[in-house]
């Protein structure tokens, strides 16, 4: 049975600002340039209409740079989550891409749904990837989100004071509140 063709109609804007924003971070790293370089590039070919290079949407824009400018902690946070078997480098060139941008999202863009930031990157990872790559790009996704909640026992107690300007070591009534059997259970897995 033959798969119907995408409706590439149906995504809106902002899914195929995400789309190229992919797209220009791979060939980026494919080339070994900068991305933001790329994106000036294509805005000044773009505003000849010769060159057949379609404008570049301020959204891609704002993810392209953005994702340069974070790159260092959004690989961080994509590696922290990857299989033991796995490490960045290995995951194909594609699939980095499309998890820098949904992380990005996910860290750095409060306009964004997290939801939504990783809804858009499964697609797009079904759309530009093989088979396997849209379920582990949802679940390191899924593990990013998860872990910018307070609550969340991916997250250490440096991140969380980070996060919330307070030193939770040194806060002695909050020690006091925590059952035994809660402070047993989280010394035991470590």
């Amino acid at each position: 049975m033959t798969q119907p063709e995408p409706n590439y109609k149906r995504h809106t804007a902002r899914y195929r600002a995400r789309r190229r924003a992919a797209d220009i971070l791979f060939e980026a790293e494919s080339r070994d340039v900068d991305p933001v370089a790329i994106v000036e590039d294509r805005v000044a070919l773009a505003r000849d209409p010769e060159n057949g290079v379609a404008p570049i949407a301020e959204y891609t824009r704002a993810i392209v740079s953005g994702a340069a400018e974070e790159l260092d902690a959004i690989d961080e946070a994509i590696a922290r989550y990857l299989s033991d078997e796995w490490s960045l480098e290995r995951i194909p060139a594609v699939d980095r891409a499309i998890m820098r941008v949904s992380v990005w999202e996910i860290l750095f863009n409060d306009e964004v749904p997290n939801p939504t930031a990783l809804v858009e990157g499964v697609e797009l990872a079904s759309e530009y990837s093989n088979h396997q790559a849209a379920p582990y790009i949802h679940a390191v996704l899924d593990d990013v989100i998860q872990a910018q909640s307070a609550d969340s026992p991916m997250v250490s107690s440096a991140e969380v004071d980070a996060a919330t300007g307070v030193d939770t070591a040194e806060d002695d009534d909050t020690a006091a509140e925590v059952p035994a059997e809660a402070s047993e259970e989280s010394s035991g897995s470590e």
